[in-house]
């Protein structure tokens, strides 16, 4: 068994982690049983929380809503036309899934299909299927139901107290109902619905943030995989100083996520650190002597990594990383173990960033947090915990609560003198955490020793 340590800094070669990666098939079973159990826990929990028992979806194909394919089967990839999804949380605190769209587009499994066409007939029932335009009038059929109005139908329905559509300025995960939609939901509602309407922002952050068992128990194999990826790439089999450049190993990296049946979710980046320097600008030879830092994020089974890890290339007289950069990744393991010792539910992203910024200036430690959601989305939804450039508090996303069974990406660095290079180094990091259990825990342990390339 390959331990934690091995992951992080002697590899193994990702090839070797590839019985991990399952075949696309596979995949999609894992995907789509997780999505049933998401539905039937997950979606009562956050629709109670958020005070709304009616929450409708509605987006258009080729300008999907954020939270659409986190709630389709992996078949159904795009909207259709359009599509409109409808939730309705009962007394009893279970759901009931409408899907008003029409039949065969992957979601029969999961959502009641209840758009009639024509009117009072099913449209699986291909003999009275039929096209309705100006020139049937008077020939006897019947019209087709509207979208819109197959929707205020089923809302009149269930009688909701609050209806949630998907419009927010603080989250764009929560913002993915477009104009025009709305403007087409707001003309078929009378009066006594368009009272009942209220931004579903809490709905979509909850439902898109938290985490079932199944999904926390796969992200330690998850970022085991972006782990030893990085070992195998900050490693002789990869570099060899005088030759490789810090861009052909930001390009290895990308290429081993892509010939895995990966997918990265973001531009990676190796950048080189040299004393007398500090970093150094665009693509270079990398040197014995260097420093090397990496951003990688990758997904898989449709959650996100994003990690930031160090590498030392050993000069020839050398053993180690020299004793001074070795305390810098000391001070900045310090300055992760203070931030997620601030992890509490209930306390807001901001309170969270004061709390372990005052701690970490009491230590001595000049700190830059930035650390953020991950999950579904990379940059994830709820509470932002500082931004680099805010680092007095984020207005609105930082105000946002933190709950259990939530994924953070542990993002900071602080500012460390290094004499022996003659340099201020702005030093990185970036490990993912689960927060469960009032607890935060890091996936797969995290970097406290370099890579060393020789």
């Amino acid at each position: 068994m390959i331990s934690t340590e091995d992951f992080l800094v002697h590899g193994p070669s990702a090839n070797e982690l590839r019985p991990k990666i399952l075949p696309y098939r596979k995949q999609e079973e894992i995907m789509d049983k997780w999505l049933k159990i998401r539905l039937d826990t997950i979606l009562p929990k956050v629709m109670k929380r958020a005070g709304i028992d009616l929450w409708c979806v509605a987006c258009r194909e080729y300008n999907e809503d954020p939270v659409l394919k986190s709630l389709t089967p992996c078949a159904m990839m795009t909207a259709r036309r359009t599509t409109i999804l409808l939730f309705h949380l009962k007394e009893d605190d279970t759901v009931s899934r409408y899907a008003l769209t029409r039949p065969g587009v992957g979601l029969d499994h999961l959502y009641e299909s209840v758009w009639t066409n024509p009117k009072g007939a099913d449209w699986a029932d291909t003999k009275t299927l039929m096209p309705f335009d100006s020139t049937d009038a008077g020939k006897g059929l019947t019209p087709p139901e509207t979208q819109f109005e197959c929707l205020v139908r089923m809302i009149k329905q269930c009688n909701p107290k609050k209806i949630g559509l998907n419009v927010s300025r603080t989250f764009a995960f929560a913002d993915g109902l477009s104009h025009d939609l709305y403007t087409q939901i707001m003309d078929e509602f009378d009066d006594e619905l368009k009272a009942k309407v209220v931004s579903a922002e809490n709905i979509c952050v909850g439902w898109l943030e938290t985490r079932c068992p199944e999904e926390m128990a796969a992200y330690t194999g998850i970022m085991q995989i972006a782990h030893s990826m990085i070992a195998e790439a900050f490693s002789s089999k990869v570099i060899l100083p005088g030759v490789t450049t810090n861009e052909d190993v930001k390009y290895f990296m990308i290429q081993k996520v892509i010939d895995l049946g990966l997918e990265p979710w973001f531009d990676f980046e190796v950048s080189v650190r040299r004393a007398n320097v500090n970093e150094v600008a665009g693509e270079t030879v990398i040197m014995p002597g260097d420093l090397l830092h990496c951003d990688v994020g990758l997904r898989y089974l449709g959650l996100c990594t994003d990690t930031q890890e160090n590498a030392y290339v050993l000069k020839q007289d050398e053993t180690d990383a020299p004793e001074e950069l070795k305390e810098v990744l000391k001070t900045v393991n310090r300055l992760q173990d203070i931030t997620i010792s601030n992890f509490k539910e209930g306390r807001s992203g901001n309170e969270i960033l004061a709390l372990s910024r005052a701690q970490a200036l009491e230590e001595g430690i000049v700190p830059c947090i930035y650390t953020h959601p991950i999950g579904f989305h990379g940059h994830g939804a709820g509470p932002t915990i500082g931004l680099w450039d805010m680092q007095n508090g984020v207005k609105g996303q930082g105000d946002y609560l933190m709950y259990n069974d939530t994924c953070y990406s542990l993002e900071l660095n602080c500012k460390c003198e290094v004499k022996s290079w003659n340099v201020t180094l702005t030093f990185g990091a970036e490990t993912d955490v689960l927060f469960t259990g009032d607890q935060a825990h890091y996936v797969a342990g995290r970097q406290t020793n370099f890579h060393l390339v020789k």
